[in-house]
């Protein structure tokens, strides 16, 4: 339906999304599905990533292995939301640096407000994941690329739990060559910018805020 975009629909994923939809699943439950499904989800994201010889002593000899070329891993979370998807890549990726960049969505407009901004160096060298668990409007998902790519970030992946056509579409045509990576594709939006079906506010849950 979109160019660079990939659906995840791994039985695990869907499995552990389909809960973390119940409005009945408690803060702590929901927190520990989106950490859990983040890192399903950055298992995918990261099956292309190039490999390198890595000369290694065994137990019984001297061999040779592979590891992961070029710089590390670099994630950054949109706030608030995003954080609650860092922990559960960082458990598969323990060496990934953590950025972070601070947008919240106004109200009236819909249009994202921009109060935050901190990466990590050698930019051009590494590949960065956007968190956030909603693209549903996709204002703030582009204002977030637009501001690494501001930066020198030339490799960029974003990956979210649930997206909104309209909100892939608009990422997709500011930054065509960012891939987008969700568990669910999900309808529609509503008047006021929430994904339908959806799973509410991601950041309400997992903080346990109103």
């Amino acid at each position: 339906m979109f160019p660079n975009l990939t659906i995840l629909s791994h039985p695990l994923i869907q499995h552990k999304l389909t809960k973390l939809r119940d409005r009945n699943t408690a803060t702590r439950d929901f927190k520990a599905l989106v950490n859990e499904i983040a890192m399903l989800m950055a298992y995918e994201a990261t099956k292309d990533l190039p490999l390198e010889p890595a000369p290694v002593e065994t137990p019984m000899e001297p061999t040779t292995g592979m590891q992961v070329a070029g710089k590390k891993l670099a994630l950054v979370p949109i706030l608030r939301a995003g954080l609650g998807m860092v922990d559960g890549i960082i458990q598969l990726i323990p060496s990934a640096r953590v950025g972070h960049i601070g947008l919240y969505r106004d109200h009236d407009t819909l249009e994202p407000v921009h109060y935050y901004f901190k990466i990590p160096g050698d930019e051009e060298d590494r590949l960065f994941f956007v968190l956030d668990p909603m693209l549903a409007t996709g204002g703030s998902a582009v204002q977030a690329v637009s501001a690494l790519k501001q930066v020198g970030a030339g490799r960029i992946r974003f990956l979210c739990v649930v997206a909104a056509p309209a909100g892939v579409q608009r990422m997709l045509e500011h930054h065509p060559d960012v891939s987008v990576f969700t568990a669910a594709l999900d309808r529609e939006l509503n008047a006021s910018g929430y994904i339908l079906p959806g799973l509410g506010d991601a950041g309400d849950r997992l903080f346990g805020t109103r």
